[in-house]
């Protein structure tokens, strides 16, 4: 029995005797349907009618898995009817890997082919748009590589892509013996594929002058029917692997646009155009870390000014002085490191609230202990902290930061705080 819709993929309407079935699942003497294999799906259609929800290559056969048992029996013709749609979108999105492999040849160090896939959704009424209904999904192609793929890279990736589809090249395939394509330097090998070759031949797809690599899956015959390649981003699956992941077809016409419109409309946020953007946000982003310098720099003489306050107004319990209030705008972190700060000379003890009660700081200089001082404000009022016997923090607190000052102040704590 001969699987032939790699080796004609445009053919997508063909009659074949069924050879056998098994309540669903049925084997023709012969079919144009993909099985799933290589990290593309398997084809969809019809089968004397019923529709084909998997095909799937077991034990030799190639297996139609039907929606329901059909009303045809063994021995019978059929007509099947591939879902040309669907074939017509994997033919596209396989052959632009190809492409997109061939691009990272031209760019990328030690490379190697880790894997590829096809993720396809088949639409339904709400995906209608100017091009009818739109299969969409993402492809992704896993480079093995010493090259970081960033920005930079990833961005020429996709236009060594789009100008391999606009040079229409033509797009070949072939059976060439099999230890013939394993000492071939130039044939692009899918790890798992050169690790399951059986039989005596090895498919090899050729984009003429663009790149060579050994594959099963169905092809357009020339790179211009693939259409626009859209680039959605890179992941690492693995160590030594960049994944990156791109479009076809409506999506990526869709991607592009919704990218231009957003661009257009932050340039005009920004009074400027599409072309002079990226320096209009380098001079936003210049001004906002200048910004955010002085806030920062306002921030501190504030802090020190409130310390300066509370410093005026210190309380002396066993011989030491404590530094008690609430300060705005620092989280627990930056609390025990002004508190840190502030103990020395004058100061024996800081503890410092901010003003909505969340957060504590401590410091001190070793007489009293900065722990049991943060124990004690959790114990009253929720929360949890630690840290060192001169400084710790405590946090989720349950109290306005007035009423965990007062605590702090009253004389009973804090000398219980220095035993």
């Amino acid at each position: 029995m001969t699987g032939t819709a790699a080796a004609e993929p445009t053919v997508t309407t063909f009659t074949s005797n069924v050879d056998r079935i098994d309540t669903t699942a049925v084997v023709l003497t012969e079919t144009y349907f993909y099985a799933e294999g290589g990290g593309q799906p398997a084809d969809r259609g019809t089968l004397g009618g019923v529709e084909v929800v998997d095909v799937q290559h077991r034990n030799g056969d190639i297996v139609h898995e039907l929606a329901e048992p059909p009303a045809f029996d063994p021995g019978e013709t059929v007509e099947g009817q591939v879902d040309t749609a669907f074939r017509t979108y994997c033919m596209r999105a396989h052959t632009a890997s190809h492409v997109l492999y061939g691009a990272g040849r031209r760019l990328l160090s030690d490379l190697g082919y880790g894997g590829f896939d096809i993720s396809a959704r088949v639409p339904d009424e709400a995906d209608d748009d100017d091009f009818g209904p739109a299969i969409t999904g993402k492809v992704r192609v896993d480079f093995e590589t010493t090259t970081e793929i960033g920005d930079e890279t990833l961005t020429e990736l996709e236009r060594l892509t789009n100008r391999a589809v606009w040079e229409s090249y033509d797009v070949t395939w072939e059976e060439i013996p099999r230890d013939e394509a394993l000492g071939r330097d130039d044939i692009a090998f899918n790890t798992k594929t050169e690790e399951g070759i059986e039989g005596e031949t090895v498919r090899v797809v050729t984009i003429d002058g663009w790149d060579v690599a050994a594959c099963g899956g169905t092809h357009v015959g020339n790179t211009r029917e693939i259409g626009p390649v859209t680039v959605l981003g890179r992941s690492n699956p693995g160590e030594g692997l960049t994944r990156v992941e791109f479009a076809v077809g409506p999506r990526a016409i869709r991607r592009r646009a919704t990218e231009h419109e957003r661009a257009m409309a932050a340039a005009q946020s920004l009074d400027t155009n599409v072309a002079e953007l990226p320096a209009a946000v380098d001079g936003l982003q210049s001004e906002c870390d200048d910004l955010r310098e002085t806030v920062s720099s306002l921030r501190e003489r504030l802090v020190d000014s409130r310390l300066a306050d509370l410093r005026d107004d210190a309380i002396e319990v066993d011989g030491q002085r404590w530094l008690v209030g609430t300060v705005a705008g620092l989280d627990a972190n930056a609390l025990a490191d002004r508190a840190e700060s502030a103990v020395g000379d004058d100061v024996d003890v800081a503890a410092l609230v901010d003003a909505d009660g969340q957060y504590l700081g401590v410091g001190t200089t070793g007489g009293v202990d900065a722990g049991e001082v943060v124990d004690q404000v959790t114990t009253e009022f929720g929360g949890g902290g630690g840290g060192r016997p001169t400084v710790a923090q405590g946090g989720g607190l349950g109290a306005d930061g007035d009423e965990i000052v007062a605590f702090l102040r009253d004389e009973s704590v804090t000398a219980d705080s220095g035993d």
